[in-house]
């Protein structure tokens, strides 16, 4: 990639990929790929945060994280070392983070990481919004694998619920979304049905058809993004427990 290469990693939910096992991960693999930059900018939003906080709570400051997150992303671009990542070899972000780790532990990553990050920040990126999420976790509470592992299953929530809010805006119905969102994730409905029926001016029945069919599709969506980084369907499975589990802890 040239010097000028940039990727985006704010979410856009624009993109779509078919629920193609795998299908990202290959695809950011492949420059041949029609979807080689849709690709990499979809796994960038996905993993940036999780490997800063990683480094943040190895104990790294704010500027030295940040530092080695652009210089990491542009050595496994450089190295293409995203053509090296075998589905058989083990979950995708355990590859990637054992690439960060053999990065940092480089002694010419060590030595070169603030140079190469400062002349090529391939990566946008909104730290306050990282060093504000990361500064709500307690101190020491998790290890820096644990906090990696529970960065990344918010970080694909937060993705989930923008393609979510997506859809709802595309017909035009955001305020339906505002209202029924909190539904979502809340394993009580914590507000009235009754209530957000006069809001909204539908009928209670209505509004409880509604909210059924935003979590059926909030949790087809959440198969859709683990399954662009898994082989098969019983591993969907497994990663959504990760997911509830790293989210739990």
């Amino acid at each position: 990639m040239s010097d000028n290469t940039h990727i985006s990693s704010t979410p856009s939910g624009t993109s779509r990929f078919a629920t193609t096992h795998w299908s990202v991960v290959l695809a950011a693999g492949s420059p041949k790929s029609s979807r080689y930059r849709e690709a990499l900018e979809t796994l960038c939003q996905i993993y940036w945060i999780p490997l800063y906080v990683y480094l943040r709570r190895r104990g790294y400051n704010r500027d030295q994280a940040e530092d080695y997150t652009q210089s990491f992303f542009a050595n496994l671009l450089e190295r293409k070392s995203l053509q090296k990542a075998d589905p058989k070899r083990g979950k995708f972000r355990f590859f990637l983070l054992t690439c960060l780790k053999n990065f940092v532990a480089d002694e010419w990553g060590r030595t070169q990481a603030q140079k190469r990050a400062g002349d090529r920040k391939i990566l946008s990126l909104d730290i306050d919004d990282a060093e504000n999420r990361y500064s709500l976790e307690p101190v020491d509470e998790l290890s820096p694998e644990s906090l990696f592992e529970r960065f990344w299953a918010m970080t694909l929530l937060k993705r989930v619920m923008s393609r979510l809010r997506d859809e709802f805006v595309t017909v035009n119905k955001q305020q339906l979304f505002d209202h029924l969102k909190a539904y979502i994730t809340a394993e009580h409905d914590l507000v009235p049905y009754s209530t957000v029926a006069a809001k909204l001016n539908m009928n209670e029945v209505a509004v409880r058809v509604a909210v059924h069919r935003i979590k059926l599709r909030y949790r087809e969506l959440v198969r859709q993004e683990i399954a662009h980084t898994v082989t098969g369907e019983e591993q969907v499975d497994e990663e959504i427990h990760d997911l509830f589990t790293a989210l739990s802890s």
